[in-house]
């Protein structure tokens, strides 16, 4: 899977990333690709068009992103996105998120007249003053309110800093998977100042944050039957182990900023390896 905002708001990725598509080096017919969050109204967050990378710093082994929830809003995308998506070979999550349920209710029902394969409901952003939904019961209410108005499977995306078992326990059943976001700087490093301290601090994510995010996959996988998506993934052989904390599928998330032509690397090889353990 292509996390949430690798690859845009199309799927077809973001401006810097089209060079590499055109020379098959990122094939995003190879992933289900997760749309950069959308909000009901278009927001204004920390990235600027024309210096994107001023919200965006590496790290060693991994980035740290203070992008926030910048979007340019959900009837945007229905009026721009959802009349081009093709309809085969194409796979497609449309990632929302709201405070209201009744908002997020009217924008789940709004989907089902598109072709995306599912829905992601974004219940954390690390660079914010609190989760978006910032307890349980918020959460399983959002939850209910799409489920009740969607014909799309769902995917809730979690943050270590909630209280992410018991929403998971709560929440199984109802969702078809779960997905794991960056790790706040502040959780990460609270000793140390963040390079991007001036924009809130920013999320962590990549190898770098695996120690957060792994411990998620690993505890979740064994508190609940909702499959969990594994966040992190920065060398080939953190597809498989991922899979032995319990992960039932692997995101590409911030490799893409670092990286933008390992997801695809990496994919055809694990079809490859298949196929060669297969005829066997």
């Amino acid at each position: 899977m292509a996390a949430s905002g690798a690859l845009a708001y199309d799927g077809r990725g973001w401006p810097w990333e089209w060079p590499l598509r055109w020379m098959g080096l990122l094939d995003p017919h190879l992933f289900t690709i997760v749309t950069k969050t959308l909000t009901r109204k278009p927001k204004v967050g920390n990235l600027k068009w024309s210096h994107p990378w001023t919200c965006v710093g590496m790290l060693n082994k991994g980035v740290v992103n203070a992008i926030g929830l910048t979007n340019p809003g959900f009837d945007w995308w229905m009026k721009t996105v959802a009349p081009s998506i093709p309809q085969k070979g194409f796979h497609l999550i449309c990632s929302i998120t709201e405070d209201d349920p009744e908002i997020l209710s009217q924008m789940a029902r709004a989907l089902n007249s598109t072709a995306i394969k599912g829905i992601e409901l974004n219940a954390s952003c690390p660079n914010t003053e609190q989760e978006i939904h910032h307890n349980v019961e918020s959460v399983l209410c959002a939850v209910k309110k799409i489920k009740e108005n969607s014909s799309h499977p769902l995917l809730l995306k979690l943050s270590v800093s909630q209280d992410y078992l018991t929403i998971a326990r709560k929440t199984e059943g109802l969702v078809e998977a779960l997905s794991i976001n960056s790790v706040p700087w502040k959780l990460a490093f609270p000793e140390q100042v963040s390079p991007l301290s001036h924009l809130g601090g920013g999320g962590v994510s990549g190898k770098i944050a695996q120690p957060w995010t792994w411990k998620m996959v690993r505890e979740l996988s064994q508190a609940t039957k909702t499959p969990v998506i594994g966040p992190g993934v920065w060398e080939f052989e953190d597809i498989e182990k991922l899979r032995n904390l319990g992960a039932k599928a692997v995101s590409f998330g911030s490799i893409f900023m670092r990286y933008p032509w390992r997801p695809t690397v990496f994919v055809k090889r694990e079809q490859k390896e298949w196929k060669s353990r297969k005829s066997f």
